[in-house]
């Protein structure tokens, strides 16, 4: 299946022009105790511009490729221990992140929450209590969870997948997480059963009053959460000539989903394509698949959560043993709401995993809509219901944390909007921040590591020799498109930044862009490649680190 078409498309809206790539970033086959800010700071005056002239010959070779012929670079490498500057590349300039851009937002509000803040996501019973049926109705009080129990795992931590279905629509190898994305709903629904409640005279309503959001995040954050506000689409082949079987979740009226996919045969076309009602509830997928191509994965956007969440919650009461008398399927009715909770009793809550969970899955697989959460988490901390209010409290932080908030700017939590810069010793400087906490392996481990796990996990696929592998931790990011004047695909930036194992329990922070690359043609491997250039990049710069530093 050519990816093609989905580049050009992401190229004409505002903010997505990341959406693609950053999957294709990281889908590679491929002694002074000093504050932050004063170690960052004192190699400015040798670093202020110009080529890294002590950069191994491996490294300025990559550096040198056609890819990079009218690019620029940026990189900055220190030694996190002493404040000592190893590699620097016009780390005071404006760089396009990408998805790196999410070590400050998520950043904000790991801090503004605390990694262990669990979210508790309360039903509340408007009305009296006749025995066993409450005259009056139900309230479900969002709180931002970003997964309300579709990933928790039996252990608690939060699941993922290389590469996350949130990305299916613009990435063929997108899969699934087992658990059911109505879990949480489901443990509410039990929790009404065991209160004594098995009759509701009344109705369900979703009080997402937490926060509002603003258009320049996107994906748009909502106080509740289900399923990534997602229908998964899953297609498997048959045999030639015959419908492709579908399957689909989470079922909630009133959504419906038919399909035409027909099966081909074997190195056939694989295309499916996917649309929906202007309500989102009548999915429609066309289109052939290969008989020996794996199951496809699509999405399709919950246009309103909370009527989605309403229903879903009466349908798991029905589940639990508890009816409800009004009608399942209808708008939420908002009305129903009271100014504030006081006098009425909670029924239930579903309590989710900790924060430093949620940044985890966040970093991991560069999950767009938890980390323009995180904007409107800090705005909720500060007492605000408006999610562009969480951009002073990230200031304010990044401020204690050393970092100077003026090397970077910043409309989005995600590093997808067009505003959205940083530069190398801003990034350098959030990353040192952190070892000097409590939670500094906690978050270190949260990034991607190279040839392990999340969206580093393939880089060392194929390949003969993987540098750093096992011992680089790292967020990557991204941004490309179609270059239709000259018919090739042209990445915006590619970026890479986190920490490198330098021995004997030593790390380096290191921060690495390119910004204004390009491919000789319309081939996505092109862009992989370049992907590739970073992680080797990365890769050497940690068995350099070590073997200068660590012997």
């Amino acid at each position: 299946m050519s990816l093609l078409p989905r580049l050009s498309r992401f190229g004409r809206g505002r903010g997505r022009a990341t959406a693609l790539t950053l999957l294709l970033t990281t889908a590679l086959t491929a002694g002074a105790a000093l504050t932050a800010g004063a170690a960052l700071t004192a190699g400015a005056a040798l670093t202020t511009a110009g080529r890294d002239d002590g950069l191994s010959q491996d490294i300025r070779a990559i550096m040198a490729k056609p890819a990079y012929q009218h690019a620029q670079w940026g990189l900055l490498e220190v030694d996190d221990s002493t404040g000592r500057i190893v590699h620097s590349q016009y780390p005071d300039q404006f760089f396009i992140p990408g998805s790196t851009a999410k070590l400050l937002s998520v950043s904000g509000a790991w801090h503004a929450l605390g990694g262990d803040h669990r979210f508790s996501t309360p039903v509340q019973a408007l009305g009296e209590r006749d025995g066993s049926t409450l005259n009056g109705s139900l309230a479900l009080v969002a709180q931002g969870d970003l997964t309300m129990g579709g990933r928790t795992k039996p252990d608690g931590t939060v699941d993922f997948t290389t590469y996350d279905h949130t990305y299916a629509n613009d990435v063929p190898f997108a899969t699934l997480t087992p658990e059911d994305p109505l879990a949480g709903l489901n443990q509410i629904a039990q929790q009404v059963r065991q209160s004594g409640i098995t009759q509701v005279n009344g109705d369900v309503a979703v009080d997402s009053r937490l926060f509002t959001s603003f258009p320049d995040l996107d994906p748009t954050p909502t106080p509740l959460i289900i399923n990534d506000n997602l229908i998964d689409l899953l297609t498997t082949p048959t045999a030639p000539g015959r419908p492709a079987q579908l399957s689909w979740r989470p079922q909630v009226a009133p959504y419906q989903v038919d399909s035409t996919v027909q099966t081909v045969a074997a190195g056939g076309s694989t295309n499916i394509t996917v649309t929906a009602s202007p309500d989102g509830t009548h999915i429609s997928l066309s289109g052939t698949i290969a008989a020996d191509a794996q199951p496809l994965l699509r999405v399709s956007t919950i246009q309103d959560p909370d009527t989605f969440g309403r229903t879903a919650l009466i349908e798991a009461l029905a589940r639990a043993g508890v009816t409800v008398t009004a009608a399942p399927t209808g708008p939420n009715p908002t009305g129903l709401l009271p100014d504030s909770y006081d006098g009425t009793q909670r029924v239930a809550a579903y309590v989710s995993p900790d924060y430093a969970q949620y940044a985890r899955l966040i970093f991991k697989v560069s999950h767009n809509l938890g980390a323009n959460l995180a904007v409107c988490l800090m705005a909720v901390t500060a007492g605000s219901h408006q999610c562009i209010d969480g951009f002073p409290v990230l200031n304010d932080f990044l401020r204690q944390a050393g970092v100077d908030p003026t090397q970077a700017q910043l409309l989005d939590g995600r590093g997808g909007n067009p505003v959205d810069r940083v530069t190398p010793r801003a990034i350098n400087q959030i990353l040192h921040y952190w070892q000097g906490t409590p939670e500094a392996t906690r978050f270190q481990l949260a990034q991607p590591i190279l040839g392990v796990d999340g969206l580093l996990a393939d880089v060392c696929v194929g390949s003969a020799t993987c540098p750093g592998k096992g011992k680089v931790w790292a967020k990557t990011g991204a941004v490309a498109g179609l270059d239709a004047l000259n018919n090739r695909l042209a990445a915006g930036a590619m970026t890479i930044g986190g920490y490198l194992d330098a021995g004997h329990g030593c790390l380096h922070t290191f921060y690495l862009a390119v910004n204004g690359a390009s491919t000789p043609s319309t081939d996505i491997n092109g862009i992989t490649d370049i992907g590739n250039d970073l992680a080797r990049i990365a890769g050497l710069l940690q068995e350099q680190a070590q073997a200068r530093d660590g012997a």
